[in-house]
């Protein structure tokens, strides 16, 4: 059974970066879309980008365009979202998810895979 452990979260100054990390147990992802989401405090889990399978292609939520950037290792089976330029709204619990198809989906409910979250706060 494929598990999704993500990693790299904590606490940053607004204008800082971080890079999130999220490790696929089990047998290869590559072939799947992966997805990054979050959670802000009080607030509905949220799309944030997702990678097509073997990386082809990305979408991301309008709100992290230019800062975020989601990538894939497929030997490694890990993707990653590097975040820069962070801000105040960006704080949030931040989940890493696996889609059974190879296309990307800004909806939650196409993601059946998720991870346990990891959480990211911007100080500001």
């Amino acid at each position: 059974q494929v598990q999704l452990v993500e990693s790299g979260g904590g606490v940053v100054q607004a204008g800082g970066s971080l890079r999130l990390s999220c490790a696929a147990s089990g047998r290869s992802s590559s072939s799947f879309a992966m997805g990054w989401f979050r959670q802000p405090p009080g607030k509905e889990r949220e799309f944030v980008t997702c990678i097509r399978a073997y990386g082809i292609s990305t979408n991301y939520a309008d709100s992290v365009k230019g800062r975020f950037t989601i990538s894939r290792d497929n030997a490694k089976n890990t993707v990653s979202l590097q975040m820069n330029s962070l801000k105040s709204e960006d704080t949030a619990v931040y989940y890493c998810a696996r889609r059974p198809t190879a296309s990307c989906s800004t909806s939650i409910d196409d993601y059946n895979i998720w991870g346990q979250g990891t959480q990211v706060t911007v100080s500001s």
